[in-house]
């Protein structure tokens, strides 16, 4: 069964991680705008995919269990990414600042998953000290997950929205 893939809700996250950076990876030694925008769809789904479980599931179930500035710094966090993640969903390679745009959502995920990794008063440190139940969250966002998986493969997502950020133009 794939939920025995991973020990807990931690994990699921933690591999989720792992793959976001080496898709970024690959898209730095991309060469080719065919290459570079298959790899860019896949890193905007799998985040997409990534926050919705965590917004949906995982952060709802620590609210209350560990320190609020911790939770409320994530979802401003994602915020800031799902801004980009739009922009690049809706480019292609040859459109201004698409590069940059691509390298400064990777710098704004490594700090993002730094912080939820961090040993001691990371996130997944203080669920793990908080007595939550890790196992049936990583159940609840394993089937979320697949699920949105299924929807990306089908047609797509929609564009991320934004929950603690107002887009203010000026």
């Amino acid at each position: 069964m794939a939920e025995e893939k991973y020990t807990d809700a931690i994990a699921l996250l933690k591999a989720d991680h792992r793959k976001v950076e080496a898709l970024f990876e690959k898209f730095e030694k991309a060469r080719g705008d065919s290459q570079r925008q298959l790899l860019a769809t896949q890193i905007v789904n799998e985040l997409k995919i990534h926050t919705i479980i965590e917004e949906e599931i995982f952060y709802p179930a620590l609210r209350g269990r560990i320190e609020e500035d911790t939770l409320d710094e994530a979802y401003v966090e994602h915020d800031g990414a799902k801004v980009l993640v739009n922009d690049i969903a809706a480019a292609t390679p040859s459109a201004d600042f698409y590069d940059a745009k691509v390298t400064v959502l990777s710098e704004e995920i490594k700090h993002h998953v730094g912080e939820e990794e961090r040993p001691s008063e990371g996130m997944f440190a203080q669920a793990r000290r908080a007595g939550v139940d890790l196992v049936a969250l990583r159940d609840q966002m394993l089937a979320r997950k697949q699920e949105l998986m299924k929807q990306a493969e089908a047609g797509g997502l929609p564009p991320a929205k934004p929950s603690a950020v107002k887009l203010v133009t000026a």
